[in-house]
């Protein structure tokens, strides 16, 4: 049962006479818990919704095209609370989140619905046989698992939750039905590298061809980690160990099934102080929001704006970019090539050092307000600030992860800042002012 917050006026739900306030109860017969009972049972061409209302319980009935919405909110997107997350994982990087933040930024989810819904991780510790069956019969596809190792023991000691190792059964059950699976693969060093990728990797592949892509990432440490689990971070060295063995892997499976399916994070190139490979190799960037393909994917899009913007014959104009020390290469090779290409243009990009995460936290997406306005206060910046969107918490929420908002930051640096997408044409246009 959930509550109708939003009744769109003029809709199929509104001339068959629902109320903001009511309550719905099940369509065709079918419990309403949350948004996928309600999408899935909404997805015939004659609904009959039963609400509770007062003390009256009622049936409305409204004929529709088979998919078509018939014009309800909800009180939560989900219609239900999220669910949050049993495990105690010795790589969680919320737990390495300083003292004194907002409360919602400590909150943990496992929850498969956002999973369909926005593409989230999921660990399986939260599902039970139930949860999979529904998963099964509505087909929800792709299911994005966090399984980090196949060793059903190791699983259990790198997530603190007994059931870590049993629900691994879960992703044959699905793959059998026939939904799609990408994976993840936080790499925590001397744990879950080495023989134990290796075995990882090769036990996902049994799942083939419902397994469609598995990012391998470095777990993110931060300097707030007193107390937990003593992690540490990879070396240059050992990083292109992990690109090595993982490369090996990804032939092999092209040779075999006609797809790489095992992706590193940028970060290991990176800081392994090797190439990036191009577009092509990311096979579409099924991974891309796990930090695999960003890079070349940046660069593709920069590549294809440089073709498609008419860009000025010159143009007086100062702007400076500020980016974390994993991209800063990128982002520097790509302003070089604009102002070479428009007399008058002058960029300058600027390399934020994470002090409030820690230094070896270097992607762009965990900058704060604060590091960008201490590093750069007084500084000439010409006439704007651009900075990466992806810093801020949430794209319909203008904060930083400091809880800073954008005014604050430009009211601290005494220019106009702007938040430029991680997309190629976005960026030109910012750098452009267009």
């Amino acid at each position: 049962m959930t509550c109708i917050s939003y009744v769109e006026p003029n809709s199929r739900a509104a001339r068959a006479g629902v109320k903001v306030g009511d309550i719905l109860i099940s369509i065709n017969g079918h419990e309403i818990h949350d948004v996928l009972d309600y999408r899935f049972y909404l997805a015939e061409k004659q609904v009959v919704l039963k609400l509770h209302r007062g003390a009256e319980l009622f049936d409305v009935t409204i004929r529709k095209g088979e998919y078509d919405d018939i014009g309800l909110d909800f009180e939560t997107p989900l219609m239900d609370k999220k669910h949050s997350c049993k495990n105690k994982c010795i790589f969680c990087f919320i737990d390495q989140l300083p003292r004194g933040m907002r409360e919602s930024l400590y909150f943990k989810d496992d929850d498969s619905r956002l999973s369909f819904l926005h593409g989230n991780y999921i660990t399986l510790t939260n599902l039970s046989d139930e949860d999979i069956d529904r998963i099964i019969k509505m087909h929800i596809s792709p299911l994005r698992v966090s399984v980090h190792t196949t060793d059903p023991e190791l699983r259990v000691q790198m997530m603190k939750n007994p059931r870590a190792g049993e629900v691994l059964k879960y992703i044959g059950r699905v793959a059998e039905a026939g939904i799609d699976i990408d994976a993840q693969i936080v790499l925590c060093r001397g744990i879950n590298d080495g023989a134990a990728l290796e075995r990882t990797m090769r036990d996902l592949l049994e799942y083939y061809p419902a397994l469609g892509s598995v990012s391998i990432v470095p777990a993110g440490l931060t300097r707030h980690r007193e107390g937990l689990y003593p992690l540490s971070p990879y070396t240059p060295e050992e990083c292109a160990e992990v690109i090595a063995q993982v490369s090996k892997m990804g032939d092999e499976c092209v040779e075999k099934y006609g797809s790489r399916m095992f992706f590193c994070a940028d970060e290991l190139y990176i800081k392994a102080g090797l190439p990036l490979p191009e577009a092509d190799y990311y096979e579409g960037f099924s991974q891309l929001e796990d930090g695999v393909g960003m890079i070349a994917a940046l660069r593709e899009d920069v590549d294809f704006a440089l073709e498609d913007i008419e860009l000025p014959q010159a143009l007086e104009r100062r702007v400076t970019i500020v980016t974390g020390a994993a991209a800063y290469d990128t982002i520097r090779g790509i302003a070089e090539r604009l102002c070479e290409r428009v007399p008058g243009l002058r960029v300058q990009v600027e390399m934020i050092k994470n002090e409030f995460f820690g230094e070896t936290v270097t992607v762009a997406g965990l900058l704060t307000a604060r590091d960008i306005a201490e590093q750069l206060k007084g500084r000439e910046l010409g006439e704007a600030v651009l900075f990466p969107a992806v810093a801020l918490r949430a794209s319909d929420e203008a904060v930083f992860l400091d809880d800073k908002t954008p005014e604050w930051l430009s009211e601290q640096l005494g220019v106009p800042v702007r938040a430029t997408a991680s997309d190629g044409a976005e960026l030109v246009r910012a750098i452009l002012g267009i």
